[in-house]
C-alpha cells in the first residue's frame, strides 16, 4: 500500500461476505472522517451501487467483476481529486479487488483494503433479511458463501473480526490503520483524535475536531 498523505486522496476498500459488517462500519469511519478532515468524503456502498448504477447486472462471475470495476473506477476518480472514497462491497473475487487496487493506485492514491472476515455461522445468525435461509432453500441463486465462493484476500492491509467487537470498534481500528500510514507517509497524524494514547491503547470515546486538531500537533513529535 502507498502511504495516504494530507492532501492526497485514498481508497478505503471493504470487503466481506454479506451480513460481515461491511456497510455499518464503513458508514461509522464516513461519520469519522467527515468531522475531522476537510476532504470531501464519499461512501460507495454495495447496495446502493447495485441499485443506481449496475442495476443492469447480474450475479455471474463476470457481472460481479464489472460492478467492481465500476465501483473502482469512480473511487479512482474521487481520490484523483483529492477526496476520500470509502467502498462496501463483497467483492468475493480476489483478481477484481487486485484490478480495483490498480486502478486506484494509477490514478496517483492510497488503497487501503479492510477484509471484514466475519466468519459465516456468524454471518447467517446477522441474516435480519433471510436472505442466507432463502439460499440455503435454493431460493437464492449465486449467493455468496453458499453457493457462490468467496475468495479470502491474502493482500489485505487490515483484517477485523468482528465477532467480539462492535461496529464503531472496528471503524476506530481502521481509523488507527490510517494513523499509522500517514505517519510512515508526511510525519503527520491528520486522522486519529486524543481516543488512543501513545501505546495505542483506548483513552475515551468521543472524537471531535479540536481533539484531531491537537492529536495532529502532537503526533509532529511522535512520528519517525
Amino acid at each position: 500500500m502507498h502511504s495516504p498523505r494530507v492532501r492526497e486522496g485514498f481508497t478505503v476498500f471493504f470487503t466481506g461476505l454479506p451480513g460481515a459488517g461491511k456497510s455499518s462500519i464503513a458508514s461509522l469511519l464516513l461519520a469519522m472522517l467527515s468531522a475531522i478532515d476537510e476532504r470531501p468524503v464519499t461512501l460507495l456502498d454495495g447496495d446502493a451501487v447495485r441499485k443506481h448504477i449496475s442495476s443492469d447486472l447480474g450475479f455471474s462471475k463476470e457481472d460481479r467483476d464489472l460492478n467492481i470495476r465500476r465501483i473502482a473506477t469512480i473511487a479512482a476518480e474521487i481520490t484523483k481529486h483529492g477526496g476520500i472514497a470509502i467502498c462496501s462491497s463483497i467483492a468475493p473475487y480476489d483478481a477484481a479487488r487486485r484490478e480495483a487496487r490498480r486502478l486506484i493506485e494509477e490514478a496517483g492514491a492510497s488503497f487501503l483494503l479492510v477484509h471484514v472476515a466475519t466468519p459465516l455461522a456468524v454471518c447467517e445468525q446477522r441474516d435480519g433479511k433471510g436472505l442466507y435461509a432463502k439460499a440455503r432453500a435454493g431460493i437464492l441463486h449465486q449467493f455468496t458463501g453458499i453457493s457462490d465462493p468467496y475468495e479470502i484476500p491474502s493482500d489485505a492491509e487490515l483484517v477485523i473480526a468482528t465477532t467480539h467487537i462492535s461496529a464503531e470498534d472496528a471503524a476506530w481500528m481502521v481509523r488507527k490503520r490510517l494513523e499509522q500510514e500517514s505517519c510512515r507517509a508526511s510525519s503527520r497524524d491528520y486522522l486519529l483524535s486524543s481516543r488512543y494514547d501513545d501505546s495505542g491503547n483506548r483513552v475515551g470515546s468521543t472524537y471531535s475536531a479540536d481533539a484531531a486538531n491537537a492529536s495532529l500537533r502532537a503526533s509532529q513529535n511522535r512520528c519517525p
